[in-house]
């Protein structure tokens, strides 16, 4: 047990002590191991992150201003993802997480993101499948309807029926129209609404720099090519650095509950039928 003296500024509390007990000593061994033996440690120090453990069970504190996105601890693969076995290349996949943060999709304004989020619950991991950014033309009469086609096509190509709608502002409208649109093009859509309260800084920071500092973010190589990684590489915890509207979206999609994913079945094999009958 370590006690430090303060003297306080304020009266009542001068004269106090301190008292500090990391749950890890300094040379390494648990404190108290009847309760945090070393294996649950680590699986703590994985699931927060070593900014939140430093913090919470370390009793040292890290400002989040000094907290960065570092692009380069990205687990970058190739394969698809593959209903039969529900697999990303090794990893089982157990859940999806299609998010949509919709905004006019002009040029010059905030951008309109999709983003396929899938996970591995059994290790902690998440995959960044694909992401869009949405665009229309400025002088597009219909931008939400024609964004909504486009979202529809990204669900059709990986074969999802579900997508979260981030509903603040402008996106209240846009399940309704969402619906209109899909039922046009013969689609069943569900659609989740999400409304956002805390800081987008403070949504983004808690959502993907755990996975991050810990070796669980996994990103597809098509997503490596699109304004993500310029996203990440510019982004501050105390805003203003540059855009963000990919991160928020993946940010969304992180923290949502995941649709459940499970195997629909093994690989198809082929038969070959015996004709050669005795008649």
């Amino acid at each position: 047990m370590v006690y430090k003296n303060f003297s306080f500024s304020t009266p009542f509390l001068r004269g106090y002590k301190q008292l500090r007990i990391p749950i890890v000593d300094a040379d390494g061994a648990a404190v108290w191991p009847e309760v945090f033996p070393l294996e649950k440690i680590d699986e703590l120090r994985v699931a927060v992150g070593p900014r939140h453990f430093s913090a919470q069970m370390m009793l040292r504190f890290v400002s989040a201003e000094k907290a960065r996105l570092d692009a380069d601890a990205l687990h970058v693969y190739g394969a698809e993802f593959d209903p039969r076995s529900a697999r990303i290349g090794e990893f089982l996949v157990t859940g999806a997480a299609a998010y949509w943060d919709p905004s006019g999709g002009r040029v010059k304004s905030d951008g309109s993101v999709c983003v396929l989020v899938y996970r591995d619950d059994r290790g902690r991991r998440v995959f960044i499948h694909d992401v869009m950014y949405l665009v229309v033309d400025d002088g597009d009469r219909h931008p939400l309807a024609h964004q909504c086609d486009m979202v529809l096509d990204f669900l059709q190509r990986h074969n999802l029926r579900h997508v979260a709608i981030e509903t603040n502002g402008l996106g209240n409208a846009l399940p309704e129209i969402m619906r209109d649109v899909a039922g046009r093009r013969g689609m069943n859509v569900t659609i989740q609404k999400i409304t956002n309260n805390r800081n987008k800084e403070q949504r983004i920071l808690d959502a993907i720099e755990p996975l991050l500092t810990t070796g669980r973010l996994y990103m597809h190589a098509r997503v490596r090519g699109s304004f993500l990684i310029a996203e990440m590489q510019d982004w501050s915890p105390i805003g203003g650095a540059g855009r963000d509207d990919g991160l928020d979206a993946v940010a969304g999609a992180i923290a949502m509950t995941p649709r459940p994913v499970r195997p629909l079945g093994g690989a198809i094999r082929p038969y070959r039928a015996t004709t050669d009958f005795a008649v």
